[in-house]
């Protein structure tokens, strides 16, 4: 029986490439695994209360991961074949490249990358439905397990926040869902990691 679970994603984070590539190295292997990749945004943790929402806002005020969260989103949900290249692809150009994730012509360049529609993406990203999506995802995520970072592990109504020294471990990930297993366990956190 598949391992289901879901894992939740920002591409600004770099613990949250090193879960993400973790997890498409053991789909790619043939892991078990029934796996939710969902949207959380780090602009919309950083809203002051009382302040709107970052969905809720003009574009040019949502932040700087909104706009590449909507086209993870598109790609996810209309171009789910490319997904794991574009996702990867993205974690890639933003912490190895240094690219500006938040424009709209740089998403649309790795869109280009692997071998998708750049502006197919970008009529589904138009559409609104990626960010009805995104604010969705994020309130679930907040309301439901109390997430309030990236990657958060999800299984059935237990969460946990990871961060993940090494990318493309699947083992790593197996790991973090053994743990998750674990009732008695509330938290485990090294004092320091030795690097």
């Amino acid at each position: 029986m598949a391992r289901r679970f879901g894992v939740t994603f920002d591409y600004r984070c770099p613990f949250a490439r090193n879960g993400h590539e973790s997890v498409v190295a053991g789909m790619r292997a043939g892991r078990d695994w029934d796996v939710t990749f969902l949207p959380f945004s780090l602009d919309q943790v950083h809203v002051e209360e009382g302040d709107p929402a970052v969905w809720d806002r003009d574009p040019a005020e949502r932040g700087t991961g909104v706009s590449a969260l909507c086209w993870g989103i598109a790609v996810r949900d209309e171009f789910s074949d490319k997904f794991l290249d574009w996702h990867l692809a993205v974690f890639a150009a933003r912490h190895e490249e240094g690219a500006k994730i938040a424009k709209d012509e740089v998403l649309a360049e790795i869109t280009s990358s692997v071998g998708l529609d750049p502006a197919a993406v970008a009529a589904e990203v138009a559409s609104g439905r990626p960010l009805k999506t995104l604010a969705q995802a994020h309130t679930d995520a907040v309301k439901n397990h109390s997430v309030f970072g990236v990657p958060t592990f999800i299984v059935g109504e237990k969460a946990a926040f990871v961060r993940l020294m090494d990318r493309g471990n699947p083992d790593d990930v197996d790991r973090v869902l053994d743990l998750l297993e674990w009732s008695d366990l509330n938290e485990f956190k090294h004092t320091s990691v030795p690097r």
